[in-house]
């Protein structure tokens, strides 16, 4: 049975995350210091003792539960994965962990990503909502017949797509999605439309970053979000990194080609246990466990 290790994505982190790694893990400690000085800022201080809105900046969030799961990842005896994935910012810290990227770059890239994501957000309205009950082809069908922009941004497990665009786009589709059957077209508490054509703006900033970054073959293969597959060549991975922005993340896609490759067992690093749920209604019969703090590494 192979071993798939796989790191969440934005919506995961909680006040208090990853401070048991800092008070009682030396080497963690270190690692969470020099993300400070990168970043600029204390971002343990907002982590450890800031509130779950505090918490909800996506310039906050996203090297919040970065640092969470490649520090996790970094401080785990037999790190041995056979594959690796991760769902939106969570494949960074994939890719970090699985050693295609060095952690301070990792920290700067995760920084530059969520900062210029941020400014999308800020000047260009946009919104997120779960489509439950319906297919995929469903989903992408509504999508195409409302008017201006609204895409599936998250194919989660079966029967959940996220879609992602422009606020009057997004509520229009939830309401065709109702009428279609969907048991529930839920908006999302986001601040902007991620993974849609909206997060164009951050394209430019970020291809410069992850064009300045280093990225070597990884120690196993990666299940990137674009593709759903397994990829282990730098050049594919730095184009997949940058699509990744604007395009869906295909993570029912990823799972059933990791399960198709051997995969039975899925470990979660990180902050709550979002992706075992996901993988249990993907494929019900894997094995899994979250690592979130000091006493599941023990």
């Amino acid at each position: 049975m192979k071993k798939a290790y796989i790191f969440p994505g934005q919506g995961s982190q909680y006040p208090g995350m990853g401070k048991d790694l800092y008070d009682k893990i030396p080497k963690a400690r270190e690692m969470f210091e020099t993300a400070n000085g990168i970043l600029g800022f204390r971002i343990t201080d907002i982590m450890f003792d800031g509130t779950a809105e505090d918490l909800k900046q996506t310039r906050v969030t996203q090297p919040a539960i970065f640092l969470h799961s490649t520090i996790l990842a970094a401080c785990l005896d037999d790190f041995e994965p056979d594959m690796v994935a991760g769902h939106s910012l969570g494949e960074f810290s994939a890719l970090t962990a699985a050693g295609a990227i060095r952690f301070e770059d990792g920290v700067r890239l995760v920084s530059i990503r969520a900062s210029e994501m941020q400014k999308c957000c800020e000047h260009i309205p946009g919104g997120m909502a779960a489509i439950i009950g319906l297919d995929d082809e469903q989903v992408q069908q509504i999508c195409m017949g409302c008017d201006g922009i609204v895409i599936p941004a998250n194919y989660n497990c079966n029967g959940q797509v996220v879609i992602s665009g422009e606020q009057a786009s997004v509520a229009q589709a939830c309401a065709f999605a109702k009428e279609a059957g969907a048991k529930r077209a839920l908006p999302l508490a986001v601040s902007g439309a991620f993974h849609s054509p909206l997060m164009e703006p951050a394209r430019e900033e970020l291809a410069k970053a992850i064009d300045k970054t280093e990225i070597t073959a990884p120690r196993c293969p990666v299940y990137q979000n674009v593709s759903a597959k397994a990829e282990t060549d730098p050049a594919v991975i730095r184009k997949n990194l940058l699509a990744q922005l604007t395009s869906p993340v295909c993570w029912t896609q990823s799972v059933k080609n990791m399960i198709a490759d051997g995969a039975g067992f899925f470990m979660e690093l990180g902050p709550g246990a979002v992706l075992q749920g996901l993988v249990k209604r993907i494929a019900g019969a894997a094995e899994g466990i979250t690592l979130a703090g000091k006493s599941s590494l023990e």
